[in-house]
């Protein structure tokens, strides 16, 4: 009987579902695509047949993409359409070659450090964890279900956006604030967008040709929302976002580090709600709220034509970068590299530029020539001369947790 090697990486939000077909013989991607406006009149599936092994995020594709318009009601619904796409391609989820469904989960606390075989308690669990993660747990914990219907004797597993981060110390975790209150409400610092901290920084170890417990890595992760972390030996040491998203670096839409007091100015003075406040922190500040732009492409083209508010929101953006980088280089004491990551850190050549500027005194410098070439690859764009790596490693997210869910059940992945 041949052993199944296929696994199917769902990542379910509130009005979408995003998936990816791996088999982890070889890495190789055998179909991707996402279902979004689920609920409504206007829902559409967006299916594409993958080929190649080790398709990077950039390159998937090799397949004709076909497209479906219609009401798709719900989760349901919509895993279902999933399957009648992956069956038309011969990759149905009743294949004896499916492992496992690997899940994304953004919130798992203190308790889930590692991938999890999920069953009625760890359910139970990330519903408990609902209130520090109102926004994302609900949907991920709709499409667990739904895939435990479609495929009861299948192993579904959880992996967790704050696992990586569990390794941070109390001093790196724990707010200033009273202990009992913290411990009562769970609030600490968690940090996300780890499934991507994990594999940046441990394919930056692999391009220094190093293993991943012999390199300090700072991780930019720099997309529409933005993190950074100090890993350590391979263990994250500190990262910037807090008990939600919201805290650290400046992002598309959201703020960002800021004085815990603006939000009682705000409803003092201004008259806020605490929703409005919400609203006004999450989705109408960073780069959108300083300049109305949250695309970088967009900004960068308004300030070649010498647009004042989107060269501002810039130098805000690369200013709290900048901010990291040394305060993440003090933490570790030593770094062997800083890597760039996501949709901005991967394409945005001028933001790695002006982040890394003026800081050849700690052994970081970019080269000109090499930060100017676009690539889908992990590489080097620091001078052969520069102590500290500079590199710009693609993330993917999708084959970190195919290969976390594929080793938990008992497959050994090409790492």
């Amino acid at each position: 009987m041949t052993t199944p090697t296929r696994v199917l990486v769902l990542n379910s939000g509130s009005s979408s579902v995003k998936y990816q077909l791996l088999d982890m013989k070889d890495d190789s991607r055998l179909a991707q695509g996402l279902v979004e406006r689920i609920g409504e009149e206007t829902s559409r599936i967006v299916h594409t047949p993958l080929q190649g092994v080790g398709v990077p995020p950039a390159k998937r594709g090799g397949g004709e993409k076909r497209e479906k318009n219609g009401a798709i009601p719900d989760h349901a619904a919509a895993l279902k359409a999933v399957a009648e796409e992956l069956a038309a391609d011969g990759l149905g989820l009743d294949s004896p070659e499916l492992a496992a469904i690997g899940h994304r989960v953004v919130h798992g606390g203190l308790r889930f450090t590692q991938p999890t075989v999920i069953d009625e308690e760890v359910l139970a669990e990330i519903e408990r964890l609902v209130p520090v993660a109102p926004l994302h747990n609900p949907a991920n914990l709709v499409g667990i279900r739904t895939a435990m219907t479609l495929r009861p004797d299948l192993p579904q597993v959880a992996v967790f956006d704050t696992a990586f981060h569990t390794t941070m110390p109390e001093s790196a975790a724990r707010y200033a604030i009273d202990v009992e209150t913290a411990d009562a409400h769970r609030i600490r610092r968690y940090g996300f967008h780890g499934t991507s901290h994990a594999y940046v920084s441990r394919e930056t170890a692999r391009l220094l040709g190093k293993e991943p417990e012999e390199v300090n890595v700072i991780v930019l992760h720099l997309g529409n929302g933005a993190s950074a972390s100090a890993v350590r030996g391979g263990r994250c040491v500190d990262t910037s976002m807090g008990l939600t998203p919201l805290e650290g670096l400046v992002m598309g839409t959201r703020s960002g580090d800021i004085d815990p007091a603006v939000t009682f100015h705000l409803k003092r003075v201004a008259g806020m709600s605490t929703d409005e406040i919400d609203v006004l922190l999450n989705k109408k500040s960073g780069l959108v709220g300083l300049c109305g732009d949250n695309d970088m492409r967009e900004i960068r083209r308004r300030i070649d034509e010498g647009d004042e508010r989107a060269a501002l929101a810039f130098d805000i953006y690369v200013h709290r970068l900048k901010k990291y980088i040394g305060a993440y280089y003090a933490v570790l004491g030593r770094v062997d590299a800083v890597a760039f990551t996501a949709g901005v850190g991967e394409n945005a050549a001028p933001v790695r530029e002006a982040a890394i500027a003026g800081l050849e005194e700690l052994g970081l410098a970019v080269d000109a020539d090499l930060n100017a070439v676009r690539s889908d690859e992990a590489r080097i764009i620091s001078p052969v001369y520069a102590r500290v790596a500079v590199a710009v490693v693609p993330t993917d997210e999708e084959l970190e947790i195919a290969r976390q869910s594929y080793e938990l059940v008992g497959g050994e992945v090409n790492a």
